[in-house]
């Protein structure tokens, strides 16, 4: 505690719980949490006495606090310009840092790389969640939720340390104008600050179970939610080639979509024309698209739309107000909104009036360009998912896309929340045979990039690759079936970087998803830790040779009884999907 406050009453400590339904289930149908909690009331020694509360929520699996700041004994703003708050960790411990030094601003689209605690660099800038092993059996993640009216926070390290520990420190955005002068957040009334969240397990799966950051969050906003349906979304031709806006294009892209059984198709950069100019009129489709027509043709092939827009074509004289009524009437589904980078005070503000105006008009959101989830969704569910992530995309810049990589997301980044990391690429070769080109390569079998749809968690599923590359190809069946959405989520076994298996319920159906890394890997999976009793049918996707057909895969029907083993091999940069169904249904 700071030393220039005094507690002012003795805390009392209180069992409390949530009982609730997500309207968008991201892992669970129903969500259920007791924590024991207390409230800290303190005030400055001397000076000008100055407030400061802090609530603490202890958890079975993890330990929230925050913070609660008021107004000055001066009218006007309060400035922050530093919060002190510190995390201490063992030397031993390792980390898996993703550092966006030296920049604040940035689309957080970064590698989570370990890293022993004694050597993080000491000006890092580390994105969340933060991933630490203490020890092979004791694990924490920090990361933060409820965010309103302050900014992002950074993870730094304190060039003091205390004898066998690492203290990480926390670097608040700044605002975008007070570089010079070092003000993070303006305040004239009280403030609450995020929750800071530390997630505390065994081992690192059990925090993708977790729901302890929605939870944080407040209930539903929006009365009537009848309205927002997750699903899978075709994505239009700047991934799979290059951009290609012409009515046939998006009619092809609308067609794979009913093809496949998907709800939406998604109209990416350049509808509207020159974007990001002070000519972009986000009302206005460019020359060359019948917009009616389009929407239309979507209708009659039972596809509904989504328009990408630039941030400050839709920031420009609030035009998001009148486009986003105008978007109602046209039937639009949602919208993409791209290239903010930052997570400055101002712009955690904006995320949150951008996404109520949307829920007055019936429209979807996935923010790209985006800073990590906070638990919003389930305040506002319309807002279905979010970039903040390295991922499909990627593959089209360079080569630091890798099997590693892809795993170790599951255990860092989406540990926060939904993201869009726009699998379902279908051109899978070996690192021997990769380069960037057109149409895009991805570096892993098609097993797994099926088994991506089940690890990561996005209600909105954008799929990134063309129609002829998916109809009618090896797996194109599994993504007319798999969910968006889960009835309850399972970590099974595995490890940052080396592999990963899940187990997902979806009604009486079991979805299990494996990726590996370069290790050829045979996994034996207990069922009887997931599945009720009774007899499976069991549909499986496995690799069928990885070293050399990386694109192909087997597709087999059998059975198996609760407490069988399930028998998981995975090639190299390889993957595994099955599907589980009661033998009565």
């Amino acid at each position: 505690m700071n030393k220039g406050f005094i507690l002012q009453d003795a805390p009392n400590i209180s069992l409390k719980e949530d009982f609730w339904r997500p309207v968008v289930k991201n892992k669970h149908e129903s969500i259920h949490l007791k924590w024991n909690e207390t409230h800290l009331y303190m005030t400055e020694k001397e000076n000008e006495f100055r407030r400061m509360d802090m609530d603490i929520r202890v958890f079975d699996n993890g330990v929230a606090f925050r913070y609660t700041l008021y107004g000055g004994r001066e009218i006007g703003d309060r400035k922050i310009t530093k919060e002190l708050t510190e995390f201490s960790i063992p030397d031993s411990s390792n980390v898996w840092i993703a550092d966006y030094l030296p920049h604040y601003r940035s689309p957080q689209e970064g590698q989570f790389i370990k890293t022993p605690a004694t050597r993080i660099n000491p000006n890092t800038l580390s994105g969340l969640p933060l991933l630490i092993e203490v020890n092979p059996d004791n694990y924490m993640a920090i990361t933060e939720a409820y965010m309103d009216n302050y900014p992002g926070f950074y993870i730094g390290t304190s060039q003091k340390q205390s004898g066998q520990h690492v203290k990480l420190t926390t670097n608040l955005a700044p605002l975008p104008d007070e570089q010079d002068t070092g003000i993070k957040v303006r305040f004239s009334e009280k403030i609450h600050t995020p929750w800071k969240v530390i997630m505390i397990g065994s081992n690192p799966g059990t925090f993708i179970e977790s729901e302890i950051i929605q939870s944080l969050n407040p209930p539903c906003a929006i009365k009537d939610t009848s309205w927002i349906h997750p699903g899978m979304c075709a994505w239009d031709h700047w991934w799979s080639g290059e951009v290609d806006m012409r009515m046939e294009t998006i009619k092809e892209y609308i067609d794979l979509a009913a093809q496949q059984g998907w709800p939406y198709m998604l109209i990416d950069w350049q509808w509207y024309g020159p974007f990001n100019t002070p000519e972009a009129d986000i009302t206005r489709p460019a020359p060359q698209l019948d917009m009616p027509e389009i929407l239309d043709y979507a209708k009659s092939r039972n596809v509904r739309c989504w328009l990408w827009l630039y941030c400050t074509d839709i920031n420009k004289n609030d035009k998001y107000k009148e486009a986003f009524a105008l978007y109602e009437k046209w039937g639009i589904a949602g919208v993409k909104i791209d290239f903010m980078d930052r997570d400055d005070q101002e712009m955690v503000n904006w995320y949150r009036k951008i996404v109520h105006e949307a829920a007055k008009h019936r429209l979807l959101v996935n923010f790209h360009g985006a800073y990590k989830p906070d638990g919003i969704e389930r305040t506002y569910p319309n807002l279905l998912t979010r970039e903040g992530v390295m991922g499909g995309e990627h593959y089209k810049f360079g080569k630091e896309m890798s099997s590693e990589h892809n795993i170790t997301l599951a255990f860092t980044r989406m540990l926060a929340g939904p993201m869009d990391y726009t699998p379902g690429g279908f051109l899978n070769v070996t690192d021997k045979h990769f380069k960037v080109q057109v149409p895009t390569l991805v570096t892993n079998t098609r097993c797994a990039e099926l088994a991506k749809f089940i690890v990561y968690e996005s209600p909105l599923t954008v799929i990134a690759d063309h129609p002829k590359h998916i109809l009618q190809q090896p797996g194109s069946d599994f993504l007319k079936i798999v969910p968006t959405v889960w009835d309850k989520t399972r970590f099974i076994e595995g490890y940052p970087g080396e592999y990963i298996v899940i187990a997902k319920r979806s009604g009486s159906k079991w979805f299990i998803g494996a990726m590996n890394n370069h290790s050829p890997r045979k996994i034996s999976v207990n069922t009887s830790i997931f599945l009720p009793d009774g007899n499976y049918k069991l549909e499986k996707w496995e690799d069928k040779n990885a070293e050399k057909t990386p694109q192909q895969l087997t597709h087999e029907v059998t059975s198996l009884t609760k407490g069988d083993n399930l028998i998981i091999k995975t090639g190299k940069s390889g993957g595994y999907v099955g599907i589980l169904t009661p033998i009565d249904e």
